[in-house]
């Protein structure tokens, strides 16, 4: 997920600065989590930070003080329903390449499609914080089973129960996840198959690699 976003994508795309963002203040938490039993490693740590800093030294910057901003209603819930998922989609193709594979996810309308819905506004998308936690080349968000399914598909069948608010807001949902081998050629870039041909690179890839030539 982190690979895809840091090297595949433009250099100032959102997707890749918000996880730049991300692994930016994981860092700065455990530095200072350590610091108090670890203060040389801390230290040292600290100051090969490659982004600016405001202090000399990470015990002249205080504790921990991680922003409410990064604390969103239903995030937490819309994640671990996706890794659910992603669990069962895994599981249907023990051993075998997930980015081969796409996936369709069906869930009924309700708090969980809408749920998936924050990771996944489109309908189909190779490219979404949904289809990147499942690590399939391509997702598709349904709320009713396609009318024409693969006989080489496998469907998993399984349930979550989301808990929001301090368990005032309860409900068990069921899901079904689809997983078929996907038509589409690898990418020579991002090595995802969604590809007209191997020797072409995916639309994203192109429009990624044009937005650079125009930027030089």
């Amino acid at each position: 997920l982190l690979s895809c976003r840091l090297y595949c994508e433009e250099a100032k795309d959102p997707k890749r600065r918000s996880c730049q963002t991300v692994l930016a203040e994981a860092l700065d938490i455990i530095i200072r989590s350590f610091a108090p039993i670890l203060p040389h490693l801390a230290e040292e740590v600290f100051q090969y930070i490659p982004y600016k800093r405001d202090s000399e030294g990470v015990f002249h910057t205080g504790w921990i003080n991680a922003s409410s901003a990064w604390k969103k209603p239903g995030i937490e819930e819309a994640i671990e329903g996706a890794c659910a998922m992603r669990d069962s989609f895994l599981g249907s193709i023990s051993g075998k390449n997930a980015l081969e594979y796409e996936v369709i996810i069906v869930i009924e309308p309700g708090l969980l499609f809408e749920l998936m819905e924050a990771l996944q506004a489109e309908e189909t998308s190779s490219v979404s914080q949904l289809n990147e936690i499942m690590m399939a080349s391509q997702t598709t968000l349904l709320s009713e089973l396609p009318k024409e399914i693969p006989s080489d598909a496998n469907i998993i069948k399984g349930t979550f129960l989301i808990n929001l608010e301090g368990g005032d807001i309860c409900e068990q949902s069921s899901y079904k996840v689809i997983a078929q081998p996907i038509a589409k050629a690898k990418c020579p870039r991002c090595r995802r198959y969604t590809a007209e041909s191997s020797s072409t690179p995916c639309p994203r890839c192109l429009q990624v690699l044009a937005a650079g030539k125009g930027s030089t």
